[in-house]
């Protein structure tokens, strides 16, 4: 995990050191979709979705794994901040979000093919709704 950790630090200072141009000029966007653990879906070391996944999102977002969006559509959007907050790692506001399924508008920033999102508002929050615990059991501990 440490060396995920690392690896998110460096987003977060590669983000940090984007051209001034770029670094103002963000696409204003709405993305619908829901909240997921970056790690999990990435790796697919596990079931990352929905209730399923609630807990194991809930303690990797606590331990600093980026959490992301999943849109409708597919794509995937590193949250690199939620609104006023001014902490990105165990963020409290995204730890309470964590598997909902949400509507936000947002920053929208591209950097090497990488989707990053500044969430400047909750527009929506449906709460979880993908309950997949039925079909995949709750990950990664069978409760």
């Amino acid at each position: 995990m440490q060396g995920f950790l690392r690896w998110a630090a460096a987003v977060v200072l590669a983000m940090a050191a984007l051209p001034a141009q770029a670094a103002t000029t963000p696409k204003r966007i709405q993305v619908s979709g829901e909240i997921i653990d970056t790690w999990c879906h990435v790796t697919e070391i596990m079931y990352a979705q929905g209730t399923a996944h609630h807990k194991c999102a809930i303690w990797c977002a606590v331990g600093g794994i980026p959490v992301s969006i999943l849109a409708k559509d597919g794509t995937v959007y590193m949250v690199l901040k939620v609104e006023d907050d001014a902490v990105s790692v165990a963020n409290p506001r995204i730890i309470k979000i964590q598997t909902h399924e949400v509507t936000v508008d947002g920053d929208h920033y591209v950097r090497d093919g990488v989707n990053y999102l500044v969430v400047n508002q909750v527009a929506d929050d449906k709460g979880v709704v993908n309950l997949t615990h039925e079909e995949n059991g709750i990950q990664p501990f069978g409760e």
